[in-house]
Formats: structure tokens, sequence, C-alpha cells
């Protein structure tokens, strides 16, 4: 058996938490099963790389033409003749994402292929402006410097503040959080803690909304995690990773081709029809072709989920049948992708999060890391900018939407009204997963009643203090790790942030909390 290193690969925090591989043969034994993975996003791709790596025949569906899931990017061409690649906007590469980068190293050891940006800035409409450029990485002290430091907080907003009722993020560790937290929503749970309003927009809710919902509808046991996981759990930090090229160039291509490498049959726009269990595995209908397989990875996003799960009801029992019917997606939100005829200013940040500017949460100028960016860029003398509005109510008028958010451009940053709109692109979704209150006894684990039939993907429980982007690759591998078991072959060692608070004395003041009345 492989000797698993005693720290994550890259990692900075020597308290990161090792998920020890599942003991077995370094490669099955035997006639190789036959395996389906349907969905070739972050956790379909993770599930495909871990299960061939150990010998596993695996045939990789995705309905659409590419790879990447929402992390995807295709062709266009702009009024001007140039051809550039869209996507659905930025996603941060933070460094406790030791799953998703293990991934990547596949195919780009040293990970070349990603950016480190220079800060994090926050900025209110009302006027106090954070940053995380000069932040300590490691908590508590991060925590500590933030306020001291931050416009947000002032000493005479300390005596309002609710201490006790902040201990719950001090010791956050999973199911417990959700135990304790669940049925309480991100909007409530800040509110308790009393934290300066101007702090509670900054600090928090601009984080909460990077789960695509209100902080009213989201559960502040997934916000809890999220302060442990970036903040307060780990000492990697809030800096992050983008990358230097458009996502299929960068990520996607060359994952593709070494799964192909690896054997792996990749189907792209064939969706999966059908899935009926045999009594030796699965009959599965996509693209008007049956084919059986031994075992079945569904790394599907919410619709894709209750979709197949709907149209394919003997895969499993009533009750995870009635669960996955149960959940839902959070509300829609819009990437819009403006190429400008001027730049704006250099001293501008590659990536700002805002709050308080109607729907802008953030804003991007994307030649400040991405080469296909820069290159038209330099050569229009253009910039190229990417704002996002996330929860947008659904009712809204789409096209005022898409309005609003230009005028916020040109109010956050004025230069841009001098700017003539070469063109744009607006992308309008709604497939993220839902973390509402209450709900999390409703979301899938990887592990089905059917034993050949695991499930992974964003809005999968782990067990795990992870999230978005990481939880995608987390549970891909555990949902590989969980088949590779079943046939006696080594699993892959997983890595996540500490699984319980960094403090001994906030530990036990959080716990003596816990156990009040």
């Amino acid at each position: 058996m492989r000797r698993a290193p005693d720290v994550a690969p890259g990692a900075r925090d020597r308290r990161a938490h090792r998920v020890p591989a599942g003991p077995g043969s370094p490669k099955v034994v035997g006639e190789p099963p036959a395996v389906a993975v349907v969905g070739g996003g972050i956790a379909g791709l993770a599930a495909a790389t871990a299960l061939a790596e150990r010998g596993v025949r695996v045939t990789l569906f995705e309905r659409d033409r590419m790879l990447g899931g929402r992390l995807a990017g295709w062709s266009t061409t702009l009024q001007d003749g140039s051809t550039v690649t869209m996507s659905r906007g930025f996603h941060a590469f933070f460094r406790q994402y030791y799953n998703l980068r293990s991934l990547l190293r596949r195919t780009d050891p040293q990970l070349t292929r990603l950016t480190r940006l220079p800060d994090y800035p926050l900025w209110h409409a009302e006027g106090p402006r954070d940053s995380f450029r000069r932040v300590p990485r490691t908590p508590p002290w991060s925590a500590m410097a933030f306020a001291v430091t931050s416009p947000t907080f002032r000493l005479r907003d300390l005596p309002r503040m609710n201490a006790a009722a902040a201990l719950p993020l001090m010791d956050v560790r999973v199911p417990d959080v959700y135990d304790r937290l669940d049925t309480t929503s991100a909007h409530d749970f800040l509110s308790s803690i009393r934290f300066p309003e101007a702090a509670h927009h900054l600090a928090f809710e601009v984080f909460s909304r990077s789960f695509f919902a209100d902080p009213r509808t989201l559960s502040a046991a997934e916000m809890a995690l999220m302060f442990h996981i970036y903040f307060l759990g780990s000492s990697e930090g809030l800096l992050f990773d983008v990358p230097n090229d458009p996502f299929p160039t960068a990520l996607w291509n060359p994952l593709g081709s070494y799964l192909e490498r690896l054997g792996v049959d990749v189907r792209c726009s064939t969706p999966v029809e059908h899935i009926g269990p045999r009594s030796d595995g699965f009959r599965i209908s996509a693209g008007g072709r049956d084919q059986r397989f031994d075992a079945c990875v569904l790394a599907l996003d919410t619709d894709g989920l209750r979709a197949v799960a709907g149209s394919s009801p003997a895969i499993a029992d009533a009750s995870w049948h009635q669960r996955v019917a149960r959940l839902r997606t959070a509300p829609p939100f819009l990437v819009s992708r403006l190429w400008l005829d001027r730049p704006v200013r250099s001293d501008r940040p590659g990536f700002l999060g805002t709050s308080g500017y109607g729907g802008l949460d953030n804003v991007s100028v994307l030649e400040r890391w991405e080469r296909e960016a820069l290159q038209w860029s330099r050569r229009t003398g253009g910039s190229v900018i990417e704002l996002h509005a996330y929860a947008v109510d659904e009712g809204a008028d789409q096209a005022a939407e898409q309005q609003r958010l230009i005028r916020q451009l040109r109010t956050v940053y004025p230069e841009t009204r001098r700017a003539r709109i070469i063109d744009e692109r607006h992308e309008w979704r709604a497939d993220c997963p839902l973390f509402s209150v209450g709900g999390y006894t409703d979301r899938p684990t990887v592990r089905t009643s059917h034993p050949q039939l695991v499930v992974a993907g964003d809005l999968v429980r782990t067990g795990l203090p992870v999230a978005l982007m990481e939880r995608a690759a987390t549970s891909g591998i555990l949902a590989a790790n969980a088949l590779l078991g079943q046939w006696k072959t080594e699993g892959h060692t997983l890595w996540t942030v500490p699984v319980r608070g960094r403090n001994p004395v906030l530990r036990r003041l959080a716990e003596a909390h816990r156990r009040r009345p």
C-alpha cells in the first residue's frame, strides 16, 4: 500500500486533516469492473479519475458538449470578429481546496495554470472598505487583526455585540454544526451576534452570498462551516488563485486528455435518460444506446439528479427518492461580461467583492489574470469586465437587471462611464443547490440504499468540512472510494481543513455554551 504523505500536497496548514485511503490492492484484481459516471463536472471528473487510476473501466456521460459542468467554457464570436471564451463566471480556487487542487495536479503538478491574486478587497457603497492582503493567515490572529484593522469594527461597537452567540463559530464540527444551526437562517444567526451593520454586510453576507442564496434562506450551519473553512479553522488564508487561461484551456481539456489516456470513454453530448437495476449491475440508456455497468456514480446538479431519479424509480428505495424530490435549487444568478473600448484604471483590483450596490455582488477585471482577456485588451486597448449578481428575484425583469448591473459598475468604477461597450454577454442560470434552512437531512449522502449506486456533487453530505468546488471534488473521490472498497482495491487519501476549532480555550468555551440548557 502506498504511504500517504504527512501533509497535504502544497498545504501551508500543518493541522490539515488527513482522511486515510481504504486498504486494498493497488489495482483492481481480475476482470476490471465497468462503472458509469453520470456528469462531467468537478465531481464526475474526480470520481472518473479516482476509479480509472485504480484500473476500473470508466464511461463518463456528460449531457453538454464540453466538460466542466458549472465551470465549463465555450467559444463565442464578438462583434469585432474576435473569438473568445465565455463561461458562467469567476471562481476562486482557495488554498484550502486540497482535493480539488490534487485533481488538477494530475496534469499540472506545480499548478502553474493557477495565478494567485494579491488581494481580496471588499467595498461597501456607504464607504467602508476592507482588505485581506495584510491580515495574518493563522487563526485566531487572522480574526483579531481583521477586527483591529477593519473600518467596519469600532471600539464603541464591541459592547453591543453578543459574544456568546458567536461561540458556535469557534468550534465547528460536522455534522454537529448542522444539528445545532441548520434550523436557523444565516441572517438570524448573524443578527443574534449583533455585528456592526457594515461588518455584517462586508465580512459575512458577501461570503454567504457565494452560496447563491439570500442569507434569509441560507442555513446558518452552512455559513458557519464556510467561516470555519476560510477564516477561523484554517491557516491557508482568504487569498486565492484563479486560472490564468479560460477554464477549458487551463483545466478541463488537459484533464479530459488525461482520462482518455487512462482508458476512460468520455462521451459528451450524451445525456442519460434512464437507469435500470439488474441482478448484475445496471442498464443505462444514454444517447439512444443501452449498456450494462457494474456500478454507477451520479455526479449531477440538483435538477439533473431529480430528473434521473424520476426516470429511474427502481435504482434506490422510496426514502431516497422522496428526499431527492424535495431538493431545490438556489435563486437565479446573473453573470454579465462586458468588452469595453477603454481600460479601467490600472490600480483597480482583479477581483472586488461589493455590498450595497444594488444587485452587484462582485466585479472582475479579467485581463488582470487571464491570458485570453489580456491579449484582447492589448490588441484593442480595452478591458474585459465581469459582473455577478447572486440570488436575483425569480420574477425580476432580466433586461432591467442587466442594465442595473452596468449602472452599478459605473458607480463603482466611474471611469467606465465614458467607455463604449463593444460587446456583451449575459448568462442567467438557476442550477446551484440551495442549502436551505432545515434542509440538511434531505441532501443525499455518497452512499445509497443500492451498494453499487453512489452520489457525488456539491449538494452531497460528506461528513467533512468542505464546501462549494471542494465539496464537489471531495465527494467524487469519496464515491470512487466507496466502490473501490467493495472490490478490495486501495482508495485515495483525502485532506480537509481541521475538523474542529483550532484553539483549545475557545473550544472549551464553545462546548460549555453548547451544554447550556
